[in-house]
């Protein structure tokens, strides 16, 4: 993100090396025959019974935007190729029928078989840990920007409607870090202790990342269509620039942005302020500006072709034509 935005912002070319770079680092964990880029070099289950040498975690479809730019960047088509194989597989393997995603889907290397679909920092294995609802749902976007190919369009609109329409998403629409926190049918292989929460943590960060995605999402679709997404979307950015979640001036180590989650199962991070919390959040406010600006743009240039009406009917009437 960052030398992305430099790149974009300067055009300094030291930058566009960089990102080729990184991209082609990347690309060295991608395996043909899962059909994915590698998250973390091993995974050891929580309930301590196996680890796994090719892991992929929902996360990592934020990583798929690097990969087209690379392409375009350097006109080869490999990192593109590789970002849309490895978003087909994640859609494949990695989601369930609600599109409710799995956090951690490991394969076996060797034959891209899939050996397991657990959890690393959601509540438990068939939960809907929040934060990895909104990488999903953001990377999936992406997907149809840099593809237009409606099977991933049709993914991320079943994405958001999971978020938008779930029973346990809070009236602020900041959700509990795990939507089946709690839950019956929901068990956690990890060391869990209800009594030390007295109220369910949210996450900000999911909130941030699911604001913005929604906010270019609704591009994709028919004008009919868009204001629930932008309403949820609205709700999101009020909430988060309320006192309640948003910081003093100069308060908060300086981040904007309070109560996200890293890991509670790690004991990491836990009711904190945290970086991509606060750089999607202002993602989200920059792509609403701009919409709200283009809108008032077009409302100035609809009263000034009404102006332009007038004085023409009035024009018409004085002449006597007619």
């Amino acid at each position: 993100c960052s030398y992305g935005n430099a790149y974009r912002l300067t055009g300094d070319t030291t930058f566009k090396s960089i990102l080729i770079q990184s991209a082609k680092s990347l690309l060295t964990r991608f395996n043909p025959k899962v059909g994915a880029i590698k998250s973390w070099d091993t995974f050891p289950s929580w309930d301590g019974k196996h680890t796994y040498e090719f892991p992929v975690i929902i996360d990592n479809m934020m990583n798929l935007e690097l990969l087209f730019l690379a392409s375009k960047l350097s006109g080869d088509s490999v990192y593109r190729n590789a970002a849309i194989r490895h978003a087909e597989t994640t859609l494949k393997n990695q989601y369930r029928a609600d599109y409710s995603s799995y956090h951690v889907v490991t394969y076996d290397p060797n034959t891209g078989a899939v050996l397991s679909r657990e959890t690393a920092q959601g509540f438990s294995d068939n939960s809907a840990w929040a934060r990895g609802q909104a990488w999903g749902l953001y990377g999936f976007v992406v997907m149809y920007r840099e593809t237009k190919d409606p099977k991933f369009l049709q993914a991320a609109l079943k994405m958001a409607e999971f978020y938008i329409k779930h029973p346990r998403l809070t009236q602020d629409k900041v959700p509990q870090w795990d939507f089946d926190v709690n839950q019956a049918g929901f068990v956690p292989n990890w060391n869990y202790r209800k009594a030390d929460f007295e109220t369910i943590p949210r996450d900000a960060s999911a909130a941030a990342v699911t604001a913005s995605a929604l906010l270019e999402l609704v591009d994709y679709m028919g004008i009919g269509q868009q204001q629930e997404y932008l309403d949820v979307a609205e709700a999101i950015l009020r909430s988060l620039g309320s006192p309640q979640y948003s910081s003093e001036v100069g308060a908060n180590g300086l981040f904007v942005l309070k109560h996200s989650v890293g890991s509670i199962p790690h004991k990491g991070e836990i009711d904190v302020p945290l970086v991509y919390a606060d750089y999607y959040y202002l993602e989200a406010l920059m792509r609403w500006n701009k919409r709200n600006y283009q809108r008032a743009q077009l409302m100035n240039e609809w009263q000034e072709m009404n102006k332009q009406k007038a004085r023409a009917l009035q024009d018409f009437q004085q002449q006597k034509f007619g």
